[in-house]
């Protein structure tokens, strides 16, 4: 069944019986989420909780669906803080209005002119009402007080929920097998009987790669790029960059370093739903202390996305298609065991990202025309996915492409698309698959968060919230030991450069081993 399938309502007197159950209805203020100080300039979120307040059961299912069991609680959360906001206001609002009539009766009796029998009842009148004026005023601010605790409460709430999933993805962990890129490779059969050598072993052989200068220098997870394989490295990230911008994408040099509430506005938290760390935070000298925190950007898409952060787009300008190449840094490369081995999952590595604008999907088409009946976002995510079949295609690596599940979209996600490569040396571990690209839809989630506004004729004059889209064009080190291990001749112990890579290695067809 579908996740639109899903009831969305549940009645406030069931609802309260499930809160007071649960003892989730607390007190309020007493969890704290927002853990770092953000500058004046940082975008203010403006999240539609209308919408998760009038469908309570389609996000807290969604958040089951996506493993966010914590978070699946939220939604009722919210809808009960929210009747709660709204009894307050009707509350004030009478406050306000006996106020008012307060104040023109202490007006109304300034002006009046009598003899002093009148003055002195008038005087007495006057008392008792400067005093119901000081009371009204105390009151009104603890109502208003906690109104605001109550709205920072229900956004709180709100951010921690994740993006609602799209038709297309599988509920659960499994995802969809979509196609393949290549055949399967016919791997020659290896004397010494290893026929799925490790890039590891290759690198070694052909002193390619240095892990053990690196586990000095920075510890395990960290990696050298020696000879060729430096070579290749940039190889890799001029062919993505080649294969994107003939298409049209233009170039953006993003900064490494982001505000720690940017990556979150991104969906980047310092941890995942397993309290693994995720991103590097830096660490601020003592009188840096109350500054906000910066961290290391673990993909480019972060710093791409803030590009407009507190920005109005105009609708003749989408999409917006970027690409940028940064170093990325993600600090839980080292703690899964099995793949902290050799360049497949590391702490830093470089990475070519498309990240793009649209229109939001329910805008009408007039300005940019969707093909096949595709939504804007939609025909910018297939454009994506073709470039990244372009590239590894090009490559002669095998690969197949997956619908992800639920389980396995991050935060801002609404769909996506891995693609995986066949690893030789993985055999023993996912039957050789490994994931090399990513493309993702994120709707609105991020430019909501990051106050990136849209303005177009087409809402009539009232200001929007463009979709966004984010993909993989190269990761170089995954990428890097698929060519190691997919180009490896056992007979002469080379490994054979793809040729849309040559213009960028001098020339050369094939690595050997040094004289």
């Amino acid at each position: 069944m579908s996740i639109s399938a899903r009831p969305a309502y549940i009645c406030a007197s069931c609802r309260r019986h499930a809160f007071s159950k649960s003892g989730i209805h607390s007190h309020l203020g007493d969890v704290s989420r927002r853990a770092y100080t953000v500058p004046s300039l940082a975008p203010t979120p403006v999240i539609d909780i209308k919408h998760i307040r009038r469908n309570p059961g389609l996000y807290a299912q969604n958040a089951e669906d996506r493993n966010y069991k914590k978070q699946s609680k939220n939604p009722w959360r919210i809808a009960e803080l929210s009747e709660h906001r709204q009894a307050l206001q009707k509350d004030v609002k009478g406050l306000l209005e006996r106020n008012n009539g307060v104040q023109q009766s202490l007006a109304t009796s300034a002006t009046r002119s009598s003899d002093a029998a009148y003055d002195s009842k008038r005087s007495t009148d006057k008392e008792s009402l400067l005093a119901e004026a000081r009371s009204l005023k105390e009151k009104i601010k603890v109502f208003k007080d906690e109104e605001t605790t109550l709205q920072t409460e229900i956004e709180d709430l709100a951010l921690e929920l994740p993006n609602l999933s799209s038709k297309h993805t599988p509920i659960g962990d499994k995802p969809d097998l979509v196609g393949y890129i290549n055949e399967h490779p016919d791997l020659e059969t290896s004397t010494s009987g290893d026929l799925c050598r490790s890039h590891v072993d290759i690198g070694s052989k052909l002193d390619l790669v240095d892990f053990s200068a690196s586990a000095t220098v920075s510890g395990w997870g960290w990696y050298y790029l020696t000879n060729e394989a430096m070579l290749l490295e940039q190889a890799l990230v001029q062919y993505a960059l080649d294969v994107a911008m003939k298409r049209g994408w233009k170039g953006v040099s993003p900064p490494s370093i982001v505000y720690s509430h940017i990556a979150a506005a991104c969906g980047f938290q310092p941890r995942d739903q397993n309290g693994e760390q995720q991103i590097y935070s830096i660490e601020q000298a003592e009188k840096d202390k109350a500054k906000p925190v910066l961290s290391l950007a673990g993909t480019a898409e972060i710093p791409l996305a803030g590009m407009k952060a507190n920005q109005t787009l105009h609708d003749k300008d989408l999409p917006l298609k970027t690409i940028g190449v940064s170093r990325c840094y993600r600090a839980e490369a080292g703690a899964r065991g099995v793949d902290t081995k050799g360049l497949y999952r590391v702490h830093e590595f470089t990475k070519v990202e498309m990240f793009a604008w649209t229109m939001p999907d329910d805008a009408p088409s007039e300005a940019f025309g969707s093909s096949g009946g595709l939504s804007h976002s939609e025909t910018v995510f297939e454009e994506m996915v073709s470039i990244q079949k372009e590239i590894l295609q090009g490559l002669g690596l095998h690969c197949r492409i997956l619908e992800m599940s639920t389980t396995d979209l991050g935060a801002s996600a609404t769909r996506k698309q891995d693609i995986e490569a066949f690893f030789p040396g993985r055999r023993e571990r996912d039957d050789g698959w490994g994931e090399v690209t990513s493309a993702s839809i994120c709707t609105d989630y991020q430019s909501r968060r990051l106050a990136t506004r849209l303005k177009s004729n087409r809402f009539g004059g009232k200001l929007e919230f463009p979709h966004t889209v984010n993909g993989t064009a190269m990761a170089v080190p995954r990428v890097l030991a698929a060519i190691l291990e997919n180009g490896w001749v056992e007979k002469d112990g080379s490994v054979t450069i793809p040729e849309v890579l040559r213009p960028w290695m001098r020339g050369m067809e094939a690595i050997r081993r040094k004289p």
